[in-house]
């Protein structure tokens, strides 16, 4: 067979169903590949999205996320998804066209270094050699699904897709487990622990990956003690539980630090400080850092660092079999923080703001929906406010933290859940990079809701300003609301400048059968006693 077709029936054995990208001259042979549907090629208006969606989609099947650029520009273009991928930890392949090995160093239109272009923002990237496919494609997707996941870029060299190949096929691969820590380090750990009156436990997006919700709010419960999460751990713990303290670094960061600075031990399950490093919030304390690697902390500042490395939930069932430590932990007071915190996301009577967005949004999408954000000052709204129900009921990327992710998130969680409701908020900024994906909606034609906080402004980046005391520039993305269209590449346009005409048009668009935007047009000064807050 072809390599093209070897390739694509490769993917389908590991549970691709879909390659995100844009196709090139190249790319035909693999197109002709994929002619039955199985993987599906969807077509993306931008490369970037293309591995936005792949992040995405590697986050929710567990497959790897698959996401094709050309030459040059199509690759620097990609390269901005695949990032995503490597920061916010997903397993994806991202495969784009380079020139044939005797034009390898030549100066060639659109052609630049890709294995030099992907380096840094991949965990492994090699160029294709035909008599080594097997092999290659194999390792490709073991190390892309080995911990900690990311991404592996595969430079194809042009007419590979056309080549013969006779190699067999490997097979499914299932990365090895995750060994347990040493028992010394888990005695340790024990000791440390048991020690401890007001140990704090800080969940990140490891443990979602892993599955250790479960286990996590029983170590809690056992031994009464507070939690806190980082904002892409949402939905591991609910926002009621007794032991629910908020979210690290987002809206009203003031009232989570009040139990943060009472710690008198913190221990890590899977945090991995791509998101928040430990010393921009973690009193001068002990640490346990439970994870699959070793702690990355100023040592020189914190003294008292105890790995735990191996899988957590090892060490999770270890500190669950102790007994109840001696807890001095107030948590009548933590619920009475909890409940200040969250009294003040209540929207103001008159006024028409994220806040009202999101409670009613809150409302009407269902408990076992998805929605997904962009990047800037709702992000931070949301990463507190938002009632998450489930691990990955809410998606956003803190790690990688690119402006443009929340519409083609939303678009790779509805063709990885196609049953699952989706919805997605994102500010004017962020629609503006990516408004051309409305015409990739409208093709894949699920019902997906995009909600457009529209308030004219780049408001976080105005805020940080304002707070340095200094004139705002730079962030005015229209100096009048623009007039609201019917329609955007075939997708209908609900507007919205009032919570009663909020609800109606979000009702009207989860209803509908295909992709629906409502514009929702905002007063945004709730931001401004809401976050970059101290302790943020």
């Amino acid at each position: 067979m072809t390599f093209a077709n070897y390739l694509t029936r490769f993917l389908r054995e590991q549970g691709v169903k879909h390659i995100f990208g844009v196709p090139s001259g190249d790319w035909m042979s693999y197109m002709e590949a994929m002619e039955s549907g199985d993987p599906e090629f969807v077509l993306v208006a931008n490369e970037a999205s293309g591995g936005f969606m792949a992040t995405v989609y590697g986050w929710l099947t567990g497959a790897p996320g698959v996401c094709y650029g050309t030459t040059g520009p199509g690759a620097t273009n990609l390269s901005t998804g695949v990032g995503c991928a490597l920061l916010d930890r997903s397993p994806v392949i991202a495969l784009t066209t380079e020139p044939p090995e005797h034009m390898v160093g030549r100066t060639t239109q659109m052609v630049i270094d890709h294995q030099t272009l992907f380096k840094p923002v991949t965990k492994y990237t090699f160029r294709m050699q035909l008599e080594q496919v097997e092999k290659q494609l194999g390792d490709a997707v073991t190390i892309a699904k080995t911990e900690v996941q990311g991404p592996v870029h595969i430079g194809l060299p042009e007419g590979m897709g056309d080549k013969r190949v006779t190699a067999a096929f490997p097979p499914v691969i299932v990365p090895k487990p995750i060994a347990a820590a040493d028992d010394a380090s888990l005695a340790l750990m024990e000791k440390v622990f048991s020690k401890a009156t007001k140990p704090l436990l800080a969940i990140g997006l490891t443990a979602v990956r892993l599955g250790l919700g479960e286990t996590i709010v029983k170590v809690a419960e056992r031994h009464d003690i507070p939690v806190v999460l980082t904002p892409m751990a949402k939905g591991l713990i609910d926002e009621d539980h007794r032991s629910y303290a908020g979210v690290l670094f987002h809206a009203l960061s003031d009232i989570v630090a009040h139990t943060n600075l009472q710690a008198d031990l913190v221990v890590g399950v899977g945090y991995d400080p791509v998101e928040f490093n430990y010393e921009s919030w973690m009193p001068q304390v002990p640490l346990v850092h439970i994870d699959t690697t070793a702690c990355d902390i100023d040592k020189k500042v914190y003294r008292k660092v105890y790995d735990v490395v191996g899988h957590p939930a090892v060490a999770l069932e270890r500190l669950l079999a102790l007994e109840p430590i001696a807890s001095k932990w107030d948590m009548e007071a933590l619920r009475v923080r909890r409940e200040h915190m969250f009294s003040r996301f209540v929207p103001k009577a008159g006024v028409f703001g994220p806040l009202s967005v999101l409670q009613i949004l809150r409302e009407i999408l269902p408990d076992d929906g998805i929605m997904t954000c962009d990047v800037g000052a709702h992000t931070h709204l949301i990463g507190q406010a938002w009632r998450t129900r489930h691990p990955f009921g809410q998606l956003m990327t803190n790690g990688w933290s690119s402006m443009g992710f929340g519409i083609p998130a939303a678009l790779g969680a509805k063709l990885a859940r196609p049953e699952t409701p989706v919805v997605c908020i994102t500010g004017d900024g962020g629609y503006m990079m990516m408004a051309g994906e409305m015409a990739t909606a409208k093709r894949i034609g699920k019902n997906i809701v995009f909600i457009v906080l529209s308030d004219t402004k780049l408001e976080l980046i105005r805020l940080k300003q304002k707070k340095r005391g200094r004139i705002t520039e730079g962030t005015t993305l229209s100096s009048v609301q623009p007039q609201v269209t019917d329609y955007m590449f075939g997708v209908p346009i609900l507007p919205a400048d009032s919570a009663e005409t909020f609800r109606a048009a979000l009702t009207e668009a989860f209803a509908s059968e295909g992709p629906v935007i409502v514009q929702a047009i905002i007063d945004s000064s709730e931001y401004e006693d809401l976050i970059l807050r101290k302790h943020k």
